[in-house]
């Protein structure tokens, strides 16, 4: 997967250390995936058991408002239905299931 190095309104999964999953919204994915791993990003990836964390899917949007829909909607779903959103969108997780 390559990662844009421009600056946009992104839709991005991570996958954590504890094999959890983690959905957020960001313009610049470089920057926002340091910073989870460096304990920095949201509260969710501040425990040092869920880091590093691994980009595992991100979604480029025209504005922010649907950007940060997409997270909303992402957060908002079973584990299930977030694992075969991913699955739908090319990102295979076998052992996650």
């Amino acid at each position: 997967m390559e990662i844009p190095l421009t600056n946009g309104f992104y839709f991005y999964v991570l996958l954590c250390a504890d094999q959890t999953l983690y959905g957020g919204y960001t313009i610049n994915l470089i920057n926002r995936v340091v910073k989870h791993n460096l304990g920095q990003g949201a509260k969710y990836t501040k425990v040092k058991k869920r880091r590093p964390v691994k980009l595992i899917y991100f979604e480029s949007f025209d504005n922010q408002h649907d950007a940060m829909s997409a997270e909303y909607h992402f957060k908002k779903q079973t584990r299930i239905d977030k694992l075969n959103y991913l699955k739908n969108n090319g990102v295979l997780l076998p052992a996650l299931y």
